[in-house]
């Protein structure tokens, strides 16, 4: 499997380290709600098809990408530095400033 990274280019994914599912979002720090902290620490979807995941360039620049890879057929679709991910979701739009 090759992934687009980037800065360096396409490359095989021994490079990578998988990082973790991209779509799940961590409880506030100071929350105290069990169910919430168990659901964030051990519940884990295990989808078919387009997934969103984050993956580290370990092997060359060490970035942190978003991908969205299809579970079956290990084609990517999308990729995206993380922070340009997480700048997107806090406002609405791709690449603005927060």
């Amino acid at each position: 499997m090759l992934i687009s990274c980037p800065y360096c280019g396409p490359r095989d994914v021994s490079e990578f380290t998988y990082q973790g599912d991209g779509t799940r979002r961590r409880p506030a720090a100071g929350s105290q709600d069990i169910a919430a902290w168990n659901e964030y620490v051990y519940d884990r979807a295990n989808p078919a098809g387009p997934h969103t995941e984050i993956w580290q360039h370990s092997g060359g620049c060490r970035a942190h990408l978003e991908l969205v890879r299809d579970t079956l057929t290990h084609e990517i679709s999308s990729g995206a530095f993380v922070r340009a991910a997480l700048r997107r979701d806090a406002t609405g739009r791709h690449g603005a400033k927060s």
